[in-house]
């Protein structure tokens, strides 16, 4: 499968990896002045080193460029972490710092060649090679880290798709969904944001408070004991991470796959799986819950069947039961 870009954009697969630039910044940015460089990469960031967030968003119509163009560089791109790069700072031991920088929106749009003959016998097939081919694929890091690519083929599900390919130091996925629905304009009024709906009010029975026990000595030896239950699980649960961090090794499991005492080479990818919405309303309010609850609790039992296939445990419901509750379907 070959890419090459468009509009003056690169080739996906021609992006040089790069280390970090070496330039000499302040030590401290003046707090008045939100333009100046040197502000240092956090700790967290830099762990995020590897690691790349994959969006994909199916489209209705093709995509116009110019346009699309024109309101990245007038929202998205006017961001700080979106319009800097990362640099050493030689006058600090060399830790990375955010500089800011002219953005080319031009140079982070994408729009991939594909092989025709694979597109024209399974598009949905060659939408998944292609988004599994992303998080190998290095960035230049002499821009600002984040992508749009465009497939402007038709799908089962779309007429155009939309992958956004950030990398995870920039922001977690929540802050990246939020900052892409506050730099969208609703279609009838380009001059206000997107309505959204509000937050339905969470009634069902898992969410009733629970009733208050009667006075004595049993209900406070009950409520003593179970606080003493959580303190201890508090304390085993942070031994155990520092015991993880100093020598311990995650277990082998289906999700980590380890061969001879080395970590696995062969590549691994994520598909999609499509779900009717009226499916999804249907057990809502079966359950009275919300959205988020079904789409959560269908993924923790999917996982957990996973593992057992996988494993070769057989599932019997004493099992089962407890892997559903160590996922359990969380308030999101």
């Amino acid at each position: 499968m070959g890419d090459s870009g468009t509009n003056g954009s690169h080739s996906v697969a021609a992006l040089p990896t790069s280390p970090l630039l070496p330039i000499r910044t302040p030590r401290k940015a003046p707090a008045d002045d939100p333009t100046s460089d040197g502000e240092p990469v956090t700790p967290t960031a830099r762990l995020m080193e590897p690691i790349y967030i994959v969006v994909t968003l199916g489209l209705g119509c093709p995509v116009n460029l110019p346009v699309f163009s024109a309101g990245i560089a007038a929202q998205l791109a006017r961001y700080p972490r979106f319009c800097s790069i990362q640099v050493t700072d030689e006058s600090n031991g060399g830790n990375p710092r955010w500089v800011r920088t002219v953005v080319n929106v031009d140079d982070h749009t994408i729009v991939p060649t594909l092989d025709p003959v694979a597109v024209a016998a399974d598009p949905d097939g060659a939408v998944e090679d292609y988004l599994a081919s992303l998080p190998a694929l290095p960035m230049d890091r002499s821009r600002p880290l984040w992508e749009f690519h465009f497939l402007d083929f038709p799908t089962s599900e779309a007429t155009c798709t939309a992958v956004i390919r950030v990398h995870h130091s920039l922001g977690d996925g929540t802050t990246l969904i939020a900052l892409l629905l506050a730099s969208a304009r609703s279609a009838a009024d380009p001059t206000r944001l997107p309505a959204m709906p509000e937050q339905p009010a969470r009634t069902g029975a898992i969410y009733a408070p629970r009733p208050r026990s009667k006075g004595g000595v049993l209900p406070f030896l009950a409520w003593a004991w179970s606080y003493l239950v959580l303190a201890w699980n508090t304390v085993v649960d942070v031994a155990l991470f520092a015991a993880t961090i100093a020598f311990l090794r995650d277990p082998h499991t289906p999700f980590k796959y380890v061969d001879h005492g080395a970590a696995s080479s062969s590549r691994r990818r994520f598909v999609h799986r499509s779900l009717p919405l009226e499916d999804v309303k249907f057990i809502k309010n079966a359950m009275d819950c919300t959205v988020n609850d079904v789409l959560v609790g269908a993924t923790s039992a999917a996982l957990s069947r996973y593992y057992f296939r996988k494993s070769g445990v057989p599932i019997t419901p004493a099992k089962y039961v407890c892997a559903l509750s160590s996922l359990s379907i969380q308030d999101q």
